[in-house]
């Protein structure tokens, strides 16, 4: 294998240029790994496919880790910090780790499942929802998080100033949406109306999570209407994981695990 030669000023000013054009190119992951090689004295050592081949290696988990950080952002989960890998199995838990990672490494997003969390204030729900959005988004979903409970105002605000087809069309494009919180707060007919077309937008379309202290049996009466009650059911039942946690409040147990593990 010949050496590298030494660096001259007219090598020097070749790299410089080659820097500025790879950042001219929004290739910035890959400039900083070129620059690093330039100090690395045993780059000489390896082939110019096999330096050409970790500059592109680099600059491909950038772009990913670029895109999963601006995922998570736009996502505003409850626990960002949440994830599969932390999810406790314990029997008292009620859940299967084996069932929540093989659901998480599985293609219920780009099939259009629900996933239905049920169980006591406390138990987990929340976070369990945020740690599967994350995988989510770790994949290179789209994530979005919201509480139910607020869900009437912030549609009520949206129709009054025009947003509310365009939200629509956002929520409709997004690969996972986390409503938390189900059944907690009594819906008027609007929010009832408005919350049946978000969910038929994304039946057997996008990935939807759904976190209620309610156990889903009840779900009917709560949404009020038979008919809406009806259409909405069918379209969330029609392909559904379920989770039931189960046990003493996280919270009551481990006041300090508040904020890792909440409802």
């Amino acid at each position: 294998m010949i050496p590298l030669k030494p660096h001259t000023d007219d090598t020097k000013m070749m790299m410089n240029t080659t820097l500025n054009q790879l950042r001219g190119l929004r290739l910035e992951t890959m400039a900083q790994a070129l620059e690093q090689q330039l100090t690395q004295s045993g780059i000489s050592a390896m082939s110019f496919e096999e330096r050409l081949a970790l500059l592109v290696d680099r600059e491909v988990h950038g772009r990913q880790d670029r895109r999963c950080a601006r995922l998570l952002k736009t996502a505003k989960l409850k626990y960002p910090q949440a994830a599969i890998e932390d999810v406790d199995s314990h029997s008292t838990r009620g859940i299967e780790r084996s069932a929540v990672m093989s659901l998480a490494l599985g293609e219920w997003v780009n099939a259009g499942h629900a996933v239905l969390i049920t169980g006591a204030t406390g138990a987990g729900k929340s976070w369990l929802a945020c740690a599967l959005a994350q995988h989510a988004c770790r994949r290179g979903h789209s994530a979005l998080y919201l509480r139910v409970p607020r869900l009437g105002e912030e549609l009520r605000i949206r129709h009054a100033n025009g947003t509310f087809t365009r939200w629509l069309d956002t929520l409709k494009n997004t690969d996972v949406l986390l409503l938390d919180d189900w059944g907690m707060a009594a819906m008027d007919s609007q929010t009832r109306a408005d919350l049946l077309e978000i969910i038929d937008d994304r039946a057997s379309h996008r990935g939807t999570i759904i976190t209620s202290q309610l156990p889903i049996e009840h779900w009917h009466e709560w949404i009020g209407d038979p008919t809406i009650a009806d259409a909405m059911l069918d379209r969330l039942m029609e392909n559904h994981h379920r989770f039931t946690l189960t046990g003493e409040s996280m919270r009551r147990k481990n006041p300090a695990a508040k904020g890792k593990i909440d409802d």
